[in-house]
């Protein structure tokens, strides 16, 4: 009992000569634990993860994903294509489509901590009046009616040096003359992106070998990394853009229709791979047409309308170049030998870069967010309808859908276009095009 009350007494003369350094020591402890509660999860986003990507950019055409990252735009396109806001709370028009009136949220600033206003929002338009009448106020008089223009202010806008609104800031960038070779993104509270620019997808995925990047985004070929064990794959359907054999109507054979959906015919669509694209709007939007002439494969027929076209044309044989970029050569050499089952001789030419002349081209494009296709199928575009594609009714059509404001009518116009566009067949619309990402495990 002497030993236990003498213990006891040892102790409590301990506690009453220490009490206030032991009770410092617990309150420190506590705030310590709370402090490490709330810095652990941050400190634990302070990786840098390297991305690679493939194509050469600017800072003026950098992806739009990367850009969203940085800021907004006075809109933005919704995945059916709609648009809502973004920057802007709202917006009108007061004549039909010229004039175009937005009017900016008033809780938004720009990374440096500057509120935006309407002085500060730096869009750059040809033939564009841009009127700032207040600070809240951002007026676009345009030369001509264009109902999809709240579309073409979603594209995020920065001020100098590119700072934007989002969360992720521009730390540097590293330049190749006007062409980004890096650029580095931090965010206070997700760490560091770097992403990489590769000027060809076989220089990306060797930057991958070598360690150089992390990531690569927006592949279409997986190969080799499908037979890698240490690396994790995953794969989209990039409804944003479509792949097609796109024909040169002003050519003696393809200037003929019924060739033309012959051609479409014969192809295989399902040995391509990807989602089946049926016509030139993407499968998501408000606007897309599901009820279009489908040219399901159908070699006996395709092979009875060219053998009609023969004999018509007393021709015997029957040849047609298929030009072709080579991340698409796999691709084409599947559609040349669906044509030569069925009596068309086919010559590949390999390109590196858009052909100004051919015959017949397999190729990507992307698609407008907006369903407005007037760049790519009117006849006094140019430098952009690569087709060379003329019909006075798809003209029309295009030019109601860009003066319409009503959403229902535009609709009916597009489904319109779409019907008549792939009836007459200036392309053979093929799949939406699979992308894959690759990782390290």
């Amino acid at each position: 009992m002497l030993n236990l009350r003498y213990i006891f007494r040892l102790i409590g003369a301990f506690f009453s000569r220490f009490k206030i350094l032991l009770l410092l020591g617990i309150g420190l402890g506590i705030l310590f634990f709370f402090l490490l509660k709330f810095l652990i999860p941050a400190l634990s986003f302070t990786q840098t993860m390297r991305i690679g990507q493939t194509g050469r950019y600017t800072a003026a055409n950098l992806p739009t994903p990367i850009l969203r990252l940085i800021g907004g735009g006075l809109t933005k396109i919704e995945s059916d294509g709609s648009v809502v806001p973004d920057l802007a709370s709202s917006w009108e028009t007061t004549d039909k489509g010229k004039t175009w009136i937005f009017t900016l949220k008033d809780d938004i600033y720009w990374q440096d901590g500057e509120k935006v206003i309407s002085e500060t929002i730096n869009y750059q338009f040809t033939d564009v009046t841009i009127e700032r009448p207040d600070d809240r106020t951002i007026v676009f008089k345009l030369q001509n009616t264009y109902s999809a223009f709240p579309s073409v202010v979603s594209k995020p806008t920065f001020k100098s040096g590119l700072l934007g609104t989002g969360e992720w800031k521009v730390d540097r960038i590293s330049l190749n003359g006007s062409t980004i070779e890096k650029i580095n993104l931090i965010s206070e509270t997700e760490g560091n992106l770097v992403y990489k620019f590769y000027p060809t997808e076989e220089r990306t995925k060797v930057a991958f070998e070598l360690g150089e990047v992390d990531r690569i985004e927006d592949l279409f070929n997986l190969t080799p990394f499908n037979t890698w064990p240490k690396v994790k794959t995953g794969e989209v359907s990039d409804t944003g853009e479509f792949v097609a054999v796109f024909f040169n109507m002003q050519d003696e054979i393809l200037g003929e229709k019924d060739v033309r959906q012959a051609l479409s015919y014969a192809i295989d669509k399902k040995g391509l791979g990807g989602v089946r694209a049926i016509g030139p709007i993407s499968v998501d939007s408000w606007a897309y047409n599901p009820q279009v002439k489908p040219y399901d494969y159908d070699a006996d027929k395709a092979k009875e309308m060219i053998n009609d076209f023969k004999e018509v044309n007393k021709m015997t044989d029957i040849t047609i170049s298929l030009t072709v970029p080579p991340l698409f050569l796999d691709k084409a050499e599947i559609v040349a030998e669906n044509w030569r089952a069925v009596g068309i001789n086919v010559n590949l030419q390999v390109v590196t870069t858009v052909p100004t002349n051919f015959q017949a081209f397999l190729a990507i494009l992307d698609m407008p967010d907006d369903p407005d296709q007037y760049s790519i199928w009117h006849s006094t575009q140019t430098s952009t309808n690569i087709t060379g594609y003329e019909n006075p009714r798809i003209d029309k059509l295009l030019e109601d859908g860009r003066s319409e404001i009503d959403l229902a009518a535009r609709k009916k116009i597009y489904l319109d276009f779409q019907r008549f566009l792939v009836e007459d067949s200036p392309a053979a619309f093929l799949y939406y095009p699979i992308t894959y990402t690759v990782s390290r495990k």
